[in-house]
């Protein structure tokens, strides 16, 4: 085995590489590098979530994108959310932390997945992308559209799939960057594999001071905080045939909070800390009967908790204490069974046990369901792929509920691919829609289930909290559970000469959608949001993608754009108008008159036309730079006419763009990184404050890895 840094152990040249800096080239380093991307490029070539076993990606029937660790270190992002909001048909959520929307469907409805494993701790349905760090991540695969036939409920509009390295070489990473908002980010990865133990250890600190777009009202708007992530990952080859890996995953985060609020009139200010903890667990024992059967057993553990106090700066009496627990329990077998080669099946069965305890539930809240899943795949010819499977769920408090799916692909020619997939989901009201009633101390906003709104609302009036009440409070009712189906269908044309291109047209037909809304907002530029049943939704639209790769020598420039047209719309709305029974009032003649069709706008939070464009340069002597653009179009934000729809100009966020820049020159086993992102210095301190406008920044990575991991039989 050798190493970049020759008859050194991989940490102990990385230290020297450390000391001696920037001047020193070692010869051959960057073939090194070049050497990872390949073997990265060649596993890029098999995706494992859309089957839950290994697949080429390019033969699959469903619309599957690979984000690569190449591409990721390019653009220089530090959290997960940098990077899926560069991808086409994905947008970031910002109205209960910062979430992903998947062709027109709100963060509860796509599963985000750690190697297979489901996080949790969502807060009103949205997962907080910013707590994954992306320092260890092999590669990102998105499968858009349903999955529930394999992944359950949550997966309604597609999965993402985070996957990170594994102990299968030596290998040794360290990066230190530093930003605007005297951001800093540490990361540090080692692994080694000795015959038949692998370890692969990842940490990751990131702190920064926040910033303030609202100079003029006391606190901030996103207030300095730390954080922390530890993942160790251990791998024991038993025999040939049998393999036991074990995983962890840590997060840690503490934010220090200042707001004012208003009590009788006066104005107090109030201060405090915020806590978070996510802690995972996974064991996987994999056996291999024979070149034909495989039996895997995993159990998932996690368990996520926040605490949050808040006291008088004057007087230090507790204005606010208030924490949320859960702990998410699954054991799982999974059997894999390659009858012949025209023959594939996949099937499993688990048990889910769910706890929820928090200040604002008057009881702790247990869940529990059974599932079983089955996959089969055929092959009729060498171009012909067919993939029918379904997944029967019996859940504790809510009705059984069968997800089947039926995909479809067809090799037309050498370069241009069919494909097709059908599916249907389910999703019951859980009990924050229901019953929540949470005020987040450290964003500052509002969150209550459909049962608390009324009194919520009317204690924030009460308090000068509320600057403008969007939507009427008694159009907010009792939720129902919801249900969709959907259909995909695509093409995907590739050349040898690197020109490739995809086209996917979507349909969902959702009833009783359970919509997140902003009902008003606050003096502090932050929301207060509760549920609503929107009946017979649908969202329908269609997305392309286009690459291009020129290569000169052992230069390599790759252009690729995407864009996504998309409409949600509830269908009673448009029967509405289609029967002229919905009204508005003129704001500049008061009169009363009926709603064009041509004015309603659709479901709130959805842009109708958005799209991207990438350039990526890479030179044999190092040098490295990306240029990335985003667009978003026009999006609804709140009903200020009081008619509960979508249908005027001051109802919308306006479209913006986003730039931002890269490059970098890479020195033996050390990389010297600088961007800026936002280059543009866009800003919406109203709407968007999760955009903090431009942000410039510096990074410095070594980085080690032995040329081939040893030879070690797999199971």
């Amino acid at each position: 085995m050798k190493y970049f840094c020759p008859s050194l152990s991989p940490l102990r040249s990385l230290a020297l590489c450390l000391v001696i800096g920037l001047e020193t080239t070692l010869p051959g380093l960057g073939q090194t590098v070049d050497t990872l991307s390949t073997n990265e490029k060649a596993l890029d070539e098999l995706v494992v979530t859309a089957t839950r076993s290994e697949r080429e990606l390019g033969s699959l029937p469903l619309p599957v994108t690979v984000i690569p660790r190449q591409q990721i270190r390019q653009m220089g992002s530090l959290r997960l959310n940098d990077v899926l909001a560069e991808q086409t048909g994905l947008f970031m959520v910002n109205d209960h932390g910062t979430g992903v929307q998947i062709q027109g469907f709100n963060p509860d409805y796509t599963l985000i997945l750690v190697d297979g494993e489901p996080l949790i701790g969502r807060t009103a349905g949205t997962l907080e992308l910013s707590r994954v760090a992306v320092g260890n991540i092999k590669r990102i695969e998105i499968v858009k559209g349903p999955s529930s036939s394999l992944y359950g409920s949550e997966a309604l509009a597609g999965v993402i799939n985070i996957i990170t390295q594994n102990p299968d070489r030596a290998n040794s990473d360290l990066s230190v960057r530093y930003g605007a908002n005297r951001t800093l980010d540490l990361s540090a990865s080692a692994g080694f594999r000795r015959k038949r133990l692998g370890l692969q250890l990842f940490g990751n600190r990131y702190a920064t001071q926040g910033y303030d777009l609202s100079p003029d009202t006391f606190g901030s708007t996103v207030a300095p905080f730390h954080n922390f992530t530890i993942q160790p990952k251990l791998t024991y080859q038993f025999s040939e045939r049998t393999k036991l890996a074990v995983s962890q995953r840590i997060f840690g985060e503490i934010q220090q909070n200042s707001f004012a609020i208003s009590e009788g009139g006066t104005s107090r200010e109030v201060a405090g800390e915020g806590r978070v903890h996510d802690a995972n667990t996974t064991a996987t024992l994999t056996h291999r009967f024979d070149q034909h059967f495989r039996l895997q057993a995993r159990t998932y553990f996690s368990q996520y908790r926040t605490e949050s106090s808040l006291a008088y700066r004057t007087d230090g009496v507790m204005y606010d204490r208030t924490f949320f627990r859960q702990s998410f329990l699954r054991p799982e077998l999974q059997a894999d069974w390659s009858i012949n080669a025209k023959n594939l099946f996949t099937g499993g069965i688990g048990h889910i046990a769910e706890g929820v305890e928090a200040t604002r539930y008057t009881q702790p809240q247990r869940f529990g369901s059974y599932y079983a899943f089955a996959q089969y795949e055929y092959f009729p010819t060498n171009a012909l792929q067919i993939i029918l499977g379904g997944r029967f769920d019996a859940h504790s408090a809510y009705r059984n509920q069968f997800s089947p799916k039926l995909a479809v692909a067809y090799q037309l020619t050498d370069r241009l691919l069919l494909r097709g997939s059908a599916g249907v989901g389910f999703k019951a009201p859980d009990f924050r829609q229901l019953y929540l009633n949470f005020t987040n101390a450290v964003a500052g906003y509002s969150v209550f289930g459909s049962q608390e709104l009324a009194a919520g609302l009317l204690r924030l009036q009460q308090q000068g909290q509320v600057a403008e009440v969007l939507s009427d409070p008694s159009a907010f009712g009792l939720l129902r559970p919801e249900s969709s189906r959907a259909v995909n269908l695509g093409a995907q044309y590739r050349t040898t000469s690197g020109f490739g291109a995809s086209v996917n047209l979507f349909r969902n037909d959702i009833r009783d959608l359970i919509e997140t809304q902003a009902v008003a907002q606050k003096t502090n530029g932050q929301s207060v949001f509760s549920y609503l049943n929107l009946n017979r939704v649908f969202t329908q639209g269609g997305e392309v993608e286009a690459s291009r790769r020129w290569e000169a020598g052992q230069s390599g420039l790759t252009l690729s754009a995407g864009y996504q047209y998309l409409e949600a719309k509830d269908k009673e709305v448009l029967e509405k108008i289609r029967n002229h029974t919905l009204f508005r009032r003129n704001p500049e003649t008061l009169a009363t008159e009926r709603v064009p069709r041509a004015d309603y706008g659709g479901l709130m939070g959805r842009s109708r036309h958005s799209a991207n464009v990438k350039l990526f340069y890479q030179s044999p002597n190092g040098l490295s730079a990306s240029l990335r653009g985003i667009y978003r179009g026009r999006y609804g934000f709140g009903d200020r006419n009081s008619n509960t729809i979508l249908d005027s100009p001051d109802e919308y966020v306006r479209g913006y763009v986003l730039w931002h820049v890269s490059a970098a020159k890479t020195l033996g086993c050390l990389m010297l990184q600088a961007g800026v992102d936002n280059l543009l210095n866009f800003r919406n301190a109203a709407f968007i404050p999760s955009q903090p406008g431009r942000l410039g920044w510096l990074r410095l990575s070594a980085t080690l890895t032995s040329r081939a991991p040893e030879k070690t039989p797999e199971p």
